[in-house]
């Protein structure tokens, strides 16, 4: 029962805010037909697909560098390539699959699957992190009429609980405790099993992700300044709202590769400071140029592990 009612408000969540985002592209159609891009338009929108094809590699050496922080000897281009032609798999229906094409390829290539297993979920830990320090700074761009207090409050307590968690003090515990627990299961298995732990906080991966979402920031401002100018002073703006929709498209359930929920929260957010018409069409825009860029990425890694595979 408990699964049903999962699954169904998964797709609750997921028809909502497709609902949210079809009423909104309805109520705005004539604008957005309107819009015309210039040849320095499309090369704008071609740089913002190459930034973020450059930002969800940058990601995948991120994840080598949390593998090698759990004492795992593995080399960077491969697992890079594994990360790029695993990523396009988050748009199937549960938003895990390509954690566990992840998980299967390291462990193929002798990594625990402890390791493993850590490194995929420290990963989305060490994003969400990075996006939430943003949004507590930036926050106030887009809610300068916020007086509730609860908000900027949750934000904080939230992410404190993330920094908090993964600090090797609170995380190795966890892990022996479920350690402990796989090894009762199996305590028929004569395997040794050999637990995993963090030696020190992920400074250097927290801060990699800063990069990420920069440039993944970096490719929806682009998108929009190839449609409507933008100026300066709205950049902070931008990368605010930005980073928060796309912490929501992350840890919303139901959501695969966070469709629907990113489009619904940015819509939301800067719809009353930009022309509703101009936000409508950037988002499409730039969810378009986001499949473009993991399909080419899945594509280039695994072209370029075929040509070494030839060469050899």
């Amino acid at each position: 029962m408990t699964k049903v009612m999962k699954q169904f408000l998964r797709w609750m969540i997921l028809g909502g805010t497709l609902f949210f985002v079809a009423k909104a592209l309805k109520d705005n159609w004539v604008g957005v037909t309107t819009l015309k891009i210039n040849p320095g338009g499309w090369a704008i929108l071609a740089i913002a697909t190459g930034v973020t094809l450059l930002a969800h590699t940058w990601a995948g050496w991120i994840w080598t560098w949390i593998l090698r922080d759990l004492n795992q000897p593995i080399p960077s281009v491969p697992f890079i390539q594994v990360y790029l032609k695993t990523n396009i798999a988050k748009y199937l229906p549960g938003n895990v699959w390509h954690y566990y094409g992840r998980i299967i390829a390291a462990k193929n290539a002798n990594v625990s699957a402890g390791a493993a297993t850590l490194s995929v979920l420290l990963e989305p830990l060490l994003m969400a992190a990075a996006a939430l320090i943003v949004v507590v700074l930036l926050g106030n761009q887009f809610a300068a009429n916020q007086t509730n207090l609860a908000v900027p409050v949750f934000q904080f307590m939230a992410l404190i609980f993330i920094l908090c968690g993964v600090h090797p003090w609170f995380l190795n515990p966890v892990i022996r405790f479920l350690h402990k627990l796989k090894n009762k299961k199996s305590a028929n298995n004569t395997q040794p099993q050999v637990a995993i732990n963090l030696e020190r906080y992920p400074f250097r991966p927290l801060l990699g992700e800063f990069g990420f979402l920069g440039l993944r920031s970096l490719g929806f401002i682009l998108t929009i300044s190839a449609i409507y100018p933008v100026n300066l002073s709205q950049i902070p703006l931008l990368v605010g709202a930005f980073s928060f929709a796309w912490l929501l498209g992350l840890v919303v359930p139901g959501a695969p590769g966070g469709l629907g929920v990113f489009e619904a929260t940015a819509i939301a957010l800067l719809q009353h400071r930009f022309p509703s018409a101009v936000v409508i069409s950037a988002i499409t825009l730039y969810r378009l140029i986001s499949i473009l860029a993991e399909t080419s990425g899945a594509a280039l890694a695994w072209l370029d592990e075929r040509l070494v595979n030839i060469n050899r």
